[in-house]
């Protein structure tokens, strides 16, 4: 590699070198080779004044420091006392849109958490200061209640790459289908259900959406945990109740505890100096990064490398890029997301930077992977015969690519039982019934009901389909589906 550097520098003296009065140099080793990263002055000295003009001045580089004052100078409440704790939840219910009401399961909840989860919840506190400012502009722009931002503690412990069994990713837990119906890309390099601000972008749309149809957001919120459908039910079998307390007996088990969770995360945020809460200062925050879109497909380790960033640092910054690689892609807008100390060095001397990135790819044993951008979904039909690995021979996919696809704890399988895959391969694309896609311009198709589904749910399959259009094209007057019927999709009428 310091041959290879030294190269780059022969072959390109003007990304390291120049005249004194125009830039200034900062050396780091590489394999023991030094390498002069050049930046302009005048360009420096424009970055520290808007800096200083607009961080300082918005608060952005404070806000940590008053948090922390808060939180160290307040007295550990190891005892809370009901009253305490029914006007807190009074004055929580009074400014948000919430139904926050004091009940037992709630005060239970609360109690637990201070118990049992307060460094817990000192560390979420402290990775909030990253996260919560892009979720409450997002949520402003979008007319989201800026309380929601809780709701990604509850649903991932604010860990952008968390993945459930069933295959829920992200900060916002998106499946496959409906990340896809957001517009969120999963390709083999790039899976932007772990991208924080495309996340959150489809997680106000869809909760947006949900907000539209219940006019509640305690129902918004059972309904993006359970599904609209479970919730409608649950409300069927209270009496026709719309509380969510009132209804909450009726949910699936899951849901029942889901807003009391979300209510008892909201508490602990907003009472956190009065129990004693000590979160550390942020290691950064948005406010102190700025993003690249890249010009040629480069790695996190190489800029790790070139520049003096700690890969760790890079890979939190960049959570949605499976392979630690960001691919360049005709039409595609990847950003390389850094500290805002390190830009300058990196635009500075992006040519080289890329040239080296470059030279590294070509010696690797094995070549990058393709680009496949996984927007297939098969429902497979298991016959006799069949075992997981022929079945994912078949598609092209890993094993445990299939188990965690279908929440597979082993490796038996039933006959006629049907089984999620994501894939690529065209062969298999043809063979078997895949879900149908959800662009412009296809042809009428037919689907077959799976259990489980709905018309709200089959409606969000297909772009631009309503459940009103399903029912007119299918002379259905009822909301009831059976397994195995056959549906008409038409593309016309605004498909």
């Amino acid at each position: 590699m310091s041959r290879i550097l030294a190269v780059f520098v022969f072959l390109f003296p003007q990304f390291f070198y120049g005249q004194s009065s125009v830039y200034d140099q900062e050396k780091i080793r590489i394999d023991s080779f030094a390498i002069e990263l050049k930046d302009y002055k005048s360009a420096i000295h424009y970055d520290a004044e808007w800096r200083k003009e607009f961080l300082h001045q918005s608060g952005h580089d404070t806000i940590t420091d008053a948090s922390n004052q808060s939180t160290t100078q307040a007295p550990t409440a190891s005892y809370l006392d009901k009253d305490t704790l029914k006007l807190r939840l009074m004055r929580l219910d009074a400014k948000t849109p919430f139904h926050i009401n004091y009940n037992p399961a709630l005060e239970t909840l609360i109690r637990k958490y201070l118990k049992e989860r307060k460094p817990p919840y000192e560390r979420l506190m402290q990775l909030s200061r990253y996260y919560f400012p892009l979720f409450e502009e997002v949520f402003d722009r979008e007319g989201i209640p800026l309380e929601i931002k809780y709701l990604a503690v509850v649903e991932s412990g604010l860990r952008p790459t968390v993945k459930s069994k069933p295959g829920a990713t992200g900060l916002w837990q998106f499946m496959f289908s409906t990340g896809k119906y957001y517009n969120l890309e999963v390709s083999s390099y790039v899976d932007e259900r772990c991208d924080p601000a495309r996340s959150t972008i489809a997680a106000a749309q869809y909760l947006k959406s949900l907000y539209k149809v219940f006019k509640d957001w305690d129902l918004a919120l059972a309904a993006y945990n359970s599904g609209p459908g479970n919730v409608t039910k649950a409300i069927r079998r209270s009496g026709g109740y719309t509380n969510y307390w009132n209804i909450r007996p009726f949910l699936p088990k899951e849901t029942a505890g889901y807003l009391p969770a979300f209510y008892a995360t909201m508490y602990l945020f907003e009472y956190a100096s009065e129990h004693g809460f000590n979160a550390k200062r942020a290691q950064i925050t948005q406010a102190q990064t700025d993003t690249i879109r890249i010009a040629n497909t480069i790695s996190l380790r190489q800029v790790s490398e070139v520049i003096d960033i700690d890969l760790k640092t890079l890979e939190f910054l960049n959570p949605s890029y499976k392979l630690g690689i960001i691919p360049f892609v005709e039409g595609k807008n990847y950003g390389l997301r850094l500290p805002l100390e390190t830009i300058g060095a990196f635009v500075s001397n992006e040519k080289a930077i890329y040239a080296y990135a470059a030279q590294e790819f070509e010696k690797r044993e094995k070549p990058l992977p393709k680009f496949f951008k996984l927007d297939t979904k098969i429902r497979y039909k298991i016959k006799a015969g069949d075992y997981l690995g022929k079945i994912a021979n078949k598609f092209g996919v890993r094993i445990s690519q299939i188990k965690l696809w279908n929440g597979l704890k082993s490796d038996q399988l039933n006959v006629g039982d049907r089984l999620t895959i994501f894939t690529r391969n065209p062969q298999s694309q043809s063979e078997e019934r895949s879900e149908p896609s959800t662009k412009k311009g296809d042809s009428t198709q037919v689907y077959e009901v799976l259990k489980g589904d709905s018309l709200w749910s089959i409606s969000k399959k297909f772009y631009g389909l309503s459940v009103e259009k399903l029912k007119k094209w299918n002379g259905i007057s009822s909301d009831k589906l059976k397994p195995g019927m056959k549906l008409i999709i038409s593309n016309q009428d605004n498909l």
